[in-house]
């Protein structure tokens, strides 16, 4: 199990330094008088707009008959037969002649990937920052409105995940897929079968490809012998030029009872290792192959573990990238943010390995990736990429992301649905991984204990905290019987179990739960234990909750003396204990204390921590609420204003921070501004 995924995803001990904000402040001060409402979200964006990547045109991209003009177009072919450029040649078609206003292009490989992408259209076009809410709001809008509009669903790998989600009559759609299932028919939609070139289409291709060369041009039976797949022609023709072959030389190049695009793997594999200066080439098209077809960050393979794996420099895997796609084994140029590789290209690639290869394959790029995943992920689009990519690894993985135990990156994934605020989505995933967690370390394993943790604790985050309450209780039966109630996991399942407890209204009994937790800490672990340390602080948080105010401040006022004790004041569990105490003195009715030790608090986290970090960004969210419920919300909104825009730059706009900044922000407009004039006031 990985060191730092403890099994308390949702733990006191990690609200305590995950989520604190929303007990400091927020909670004991505005409960009561502050109402959420739907305001405006980020700076809109205006029509005509395109959302998504569009994957470059191919070189030498041959025009084929295709009617793409029905409501809903569905591209099914075998892989390699160009379904995927026929819907980008529509779509820039459309754009460029200003057919449609509103141009959407989704990588459509999972459930999630759509949602996502409908949600980031729904933050850009419409302000909706609620990325559950903004799917739905972008269907209804698009229900709704009269400007023209195009959405691509590429590469669609399960219809049903498309349940609830097509979009509505009114636009087009096109949806590229392998699959001809029944449901992708009727209601508007047409499915046209994409068949790889004819034998005229192929050599119109191989003509355009080869036109500084037309003299390579001298046998129309590579067409045939390809079987016309484009993306097998596209190889050879890129092979051709950089060896200066003809179409006769390099058919007779071609390997014996190969299928065509394992032969013309083969020969631009060699051809593109003869071009690079390290032999850099194999290892790094192996790593692409269990990666993301669609878009790999380029950042992968430049990092501290990928260069150890290959044995190269950042220059020297750069060149390599570039052989390969001066060979049409991937698409990447200089300046470009991601990798693209063919799905056949990747097949043909992992068939030639043994077990032991795809092991050492794998770990590489779980590493690699895992490497390249912020802390704090600001940029919706990257977190969905990162996230496909960790998906598509688990897909061609399999076994090897399992042993010895679960890799981090399954835990990172899923985790990273929740931040993002897909809570149901990250639910959904840690139950899957829960299943495959059962079947290949068994019921009992930490790993897949700790799946059913995740999966409690976003079921909280989503707002059904009965449910990881109930979640946690039953997994403290298990931890206790597997390890005893005195093991550290049992413990911390216990923390987690109090903390649901207590936010699904059950306060006396989250009291209770962390009185006994604090005793039997206290006696296994001792009072300087950092779990002890959390637990006086999260019950200290319980008590202010059930009125016992006095008590609160007391329980924190000593907790901060033993903390900077312990571990120092500049510890972020001291600066964090400050701030509970913060916390309660204001529930207390100890307003001036309150003020005043929030601002020698933030003196200190900028000291320690840096103006950016994301607790003392909250800290200055907490004065600035106290200003205002004080009597000076002018003040305090100038103070959100700018604090809207430092959370937005360091955490991006759609941080659960950054959405309560923002509606705070509103309501005190809302509560300073006089009714308009006619307009009823709120009752």
């Amino acid at each position: 199990m990985p060191d730092d995924a403890d099994l308390p995803t949702q733990s006191v001990e990690n609200t305590v330094h995950g989520d604190v904000h929303g007990m400091v402040l927020q909670v004991g001060a505005v409960t009561g008088d502050f109402h959420h409402h739907q305001h405006p979200g980020p700076a809109r964006a205006t029509l005509p707009l395109r959302c998504g990547l569009v994957p470059p045109r191919a070189a030498a991209f041959q025009e084929r008959s295709a009617d793409l003009d029905a409501p809903v177009t569905v591209l099914s072919g075998l892989p390699g037969v160009g379904k995927s450029q026929l819907a980008a040649c529509h779509a820039e078609r459309q754009w460029a002649a200003g057919e449609v206003d509103l141009l959407v292009w989704i990588t459509a490989t999972s459930r999630e990937a759509i949602v996502c992408g409908y949600a980031e259209v729904a933050a850009k076009l419409l302000g909706v920052d609620d990325p559950e809410r903004g799917a739905r709001t972008f269907l209804e809008w698009l229900a709704g409105t009269h400007e023209p509009w195009l959405v691509v669903l590429d590469d669609l790998r399960t219809p049903a995940d498309l349940d609830g989600l097509w979009p509505p009559d009114g636009g087009q759609v096109v949806v590229t897929t392998l699959r001809r299932d029944a449901v992708l028919r009727g209601h508007q939609r047409r499915l046209v079968s994409v068949e790889a070139f004819t034998e005229a289409e192929g050599i119109a291709y191989l003509r355009t490809a080869l036109a500084d060369q037309p003299a390579l041009l001298d046998d129309d039976g590579l067409v045939r012998e390809l079987g016309g797949l484009p993306v097998a022609l596209g190889q050879a023709a890129a092979n051709m030029l950089d060896n200066h072959l003809s179409c006769a030389e390099y058919r007779a190049l071609l390997p014996e009872r190969l299928d065509p695009t394992a032969a013309t793997w083969s020969l631009a594999v060699e051809q593109a290792d003869r071009l690079a200066r390290t032999g850099v080439v194999r290892p790094l098209l192996d790593v692409a192959s269990v990666l993301e077809p669609n878009g790999i960050p380029v950042a992968v393979f430049t990092t501290r573990t990928m260069l150890d794996f290959l044995g190269v420099d950042e220059a020297d895997a750069r060149d390599g990238l570039g052989c390969l796609h001066r060979l049409s084994l991937v698409t990447f140029s200089e300046g470009s943010r991601e990798v693209r590789v063919h799905s056949l290209v990747q097949r043909a690639t992992r068939a030639a390995w043994s077990d032991e290869r795809a092991a050492v394959v794998v770990k590489a790029a779980a590493d690699a990736l895992e490497q390249v995943w912020p802390a704090v992920v600001t940029d919706p689009l990257l977190g969905q990429v990162l996230r496909a990519n960790a998906q598509a690894l688990a897909d061609a993985g399999g076994v090897h992301l399992w042993r010895p135990e679960g890799h981090f990156l399954l835990f990172r994934a899923g985790r990273s649905l929740g931040e993002a605020g897909y809570h149901a989505e990250a639910v959904r995933y840690f139950d899957d991984l829960q299943v495959t967690a059962t079947r290949q370390l068994g019921p009992d394993h930490l790993d897949t204990l700790l799946c059913r943790s995740n999966a409690a604790g976003w079921r909280g985050s989503g707002g059904d905290a009965a449910a990881a309450a109930e979640g946690y209780r039953a997994l403290l039966v298990d931890v206790t019987r597997l390890f005893g109630p005195d093991h550290v996991e049992t413990l911390r399942v216990r923390n987690n179990h109090a903390h649901w407890l207590g936010v699904s209204g059950d306060r006396a009994g989250a009291v209770t739960a962390l009185r006994d937790l604090f005793f039997d800490q206290m006696r296994v672990l001792g009072p300087d234990h950092p779990s002890t340390l959390t637990t006086r602080h999260n019950l200290a948080f319980a008590q202010a909750k059930t009125g016992s105010h006095d008590r609160a401040v007391a329980s924190f006022e000593a907790l901060v003396r033993d903390l900077e004790r312990i571990v120092g004041p500049d510890d972020p569990s001291a600066l964090e204990a400050r701030s509970g105490l913060a916390a309660v003195l204001a529930d207390a009715g100890e307003a001036d204390d309150a003020a005043d030790e929030l601002e020698d608090l933030l003196e200190d986290q900028i000291r320690v921590l840096g103006a950016d970090h994301p607790r003392t960004l909250w800290t200055r969210w907490s004065l600035a609420q106290w200003r205002a419920l004080t009597g000076d919300p002018a003040g305090a909104m100038e103070e959100f204003a700018v604090l809207l825009a430092d959370q937005t730059r360091v955490l991006g706009e759609h941080h659960p921070d950054v959405r309560a900044t923002r509606e705070t922000l509103e309501h005190w407009r809302g509560v300073s501004e006089p009714d308009e004039p006619g307009r009823p006031s709120p009752s």
